[in-house]
């Protein structure tokens, strides 16, 4: 009795194998068609789109690049004129104080440097005037020489009034009061 209870087992083990096999081999091969398909698709999504990326990107920088050539102008080289130095009695009730400055002219263009050293002269006299009307503590204030900047921007251009441009801006190279 025990064994036919054995062959009993193992005939019922032997179907389950191979319910187990049959059952394993059809569910693989199912299983890996949709896992290949599904990679195929993703790959084939992103060769196209980097493709398409490729060529709208590639076709929108070749016009870019040449309209931007020229449309670039040469720039203008800048022109700039030292001037002198100043030295110049400040108007200080405590003492006596000077100023002296040197600065350099950033004119617009290089015609105005033939104009600006002809009225040189004027231009000094007008500088030297508008600094020897500035009190000490006026020159200490970064605000004060900002706006002694922009004074002697208004004056040299009322002076210049030249059609070839004006003065830009004014550069102190040296700054000493004692």
């Amino acid at each position: 009795m025990a064994s036919a209870d054995k062959r009993k087992k193992d005939v019922a083990d032997e179907d389950d194998d191979d319910e187990k096999t049959q059952s394993e081999a059809p569910g693989k091969k199912r299983s890996l068609l949709p896992i290949i398909l599904v990679v195929a698709v993703v790959v084939l999504l992103l060769a196209g789109g980097g493709a398409a990326a490729y060529f709208f990107l590639m076709q929108g920088q070749a016009p870019a690049a040449v309209k931007t050539a020229p449309a670039q102008a040469k720039p203008k080289a800048v022109v700039f004129w030292p001037m002198d130095p100043f030295i110049v009695n400040l108007l200080d009730n405590d003492g006596e104080r000077y100023l002296k400055v040197v600065m350099q002219i950033e004119l617009a263009d290089v015609r105005m440097l033939e104009e600006a050293k002809t009225l040189n002269p004027r231009l000094r006299d007008t500088i030297l005037d508008l600094l020897s009307s500035k009190a000490y503590k006026e020159m200490m204030d970064p605000l004060g020489k900002q706006r002694l900047r922009e004074e002697i921007i208004l004056r040299m251009n009322a002076i210049l009034n030249s059609p070839n441009g004006k003065v830009l801006k004014v550069y102190f190279t040296e700054f000493v009061i004692q």
